[in-house]
């Protein structure tokens, strides 16, 4: 009530976020703290020039955030809510050290599919697609970017299709820029998934991306999620063309087949690798060149392994 009697004086906001942040320790504040996004996010649009205003409010945002992540409780923030962060998106889309915490913010909000439909509603996409460009090289950035855009694209009810289909270079950018990194390679290759799924790749894509996909199991084979979402961006390539198959067989840094048994063999125990790797495999064998290829190195014997190891999936 106090911070929003006088919206205008900026004193008076940032008094009222530290006085906020002091509660954060106290768990039977908690509650009330949630109801409180909707005032913070709104002193941050009013007061926009001030940097430390939004620093502080951010800190304060990322604690009840994370405190809702330990305590299972999911915050659908509403379209008021992410008008006002994409506001501040935009005004300091190029401060590479208030970015960090802000796109950390933007993935946190963006795991609940109702605040993900509201990012998409004030077209947010174009903006985190302009910092991955200019931020390509810093981890942090790439790697909550590449998760805010899995899930605003993995949804389908998406309207901007035109939008989502220039996310694939910028995508794929970070991916090659970033293939030792796991974490971020994993994030990228999941934001590819999706983004195949809503059938952005067009047909000079499909070679480059697969390539690129199997470079990144190549390099973080002990990654069991890249590993999975990998080989299921891989199916969805293959499903809508043979030209991904045959770049999978034909790879020149080695056969995907092989890498395919490898990354089984290294997983064994994980059902969600497993059931990717058959996913992928049964997209495979939809081409009778690509099967062909299948069955003289030996799919079968794999396949029967997956059988025996998961007789019940």
């Amino acid at each position: 009530e106090f911070m929003q009697a006088s919206w205008d004086v900026e004193e008076v906001q940032a008094k009222g976020i530290q006085q906020l942040a002091s509660f954060v320790k106290d768990k039977s504040a908690f509650p009330y703290l949630l109801t409180g996004t909707e005032v913070i996010t709104l002193a941050m649009k009013t007061h926009i020039d001030s940097l430390d205003l939004q620093v502080e409010a951010c800190t304060l945002l990322l604690e009840i955030l994370s405190q809702a992540l330990e305590q299972g409780v999911m915050m659908a923030l509403d379209e008021s809510v992410a008008s006002c962060l994409l506001h501040t998106v935009r005004k300091h889309s190029e401060n590479g050290e208030f970015l960090p915490m802000l796109c950390t913010i933007l993935m946190m909000v963006s795991a609940s599919e109702v605040a993900a439909e509201n990012l998409r509603k004030v077209g947010i996409i174009p903006d985190l697609l302009a910092i991955l460009r200019r931020f390509l090289h810093d981890a942090k950035i790439c790697f909550s970017c590449c998760a805010v855009l899995w899930s605003l694209a993995v949804s389908d009810n998406n309207a901007d299709q035109a939008v989502l289909e220039s996310a694939v270079p910028v995508t794929s950018a970070v991916l090659q820029k970033h293939l030792q990194d796991g974490v971020v390679a994993e994030s990228a290759c999941s934001a590819l998934w999706a983004l195949s799924l809503q059938g952005c790749l067009s047909d000079s894509d499909y070679e480059p991306t697969a390539a690129l996909l199997l470079d990144a199991l190549r390099m973080n084979p002990e990654r069991a999620v890249l590993v999975k979402n990998g080989c299921l961006a891989l199916a969805s390539l293959v499903r809508l063309s043979e030209t991904a198959a045959l770049a999978i067989l034909l790879d020149s840094k080695g056969s995907g087949i092989e890498l395919i048994k490898d990354e089984y063999h290294l997983h064994c125990q994980e059902p969600g690798v497993a059931e990717a790797l058959c996913l992928l495999m049964d997209e495979m064998v939809q081409y009778d060149e690509v099967m062909l290829h299948m069955r003289i190195q030996k799919m079968e014997k794999l396949l029967c392994e997956i059988k025996l190891q998961f007789p019940f999936s």
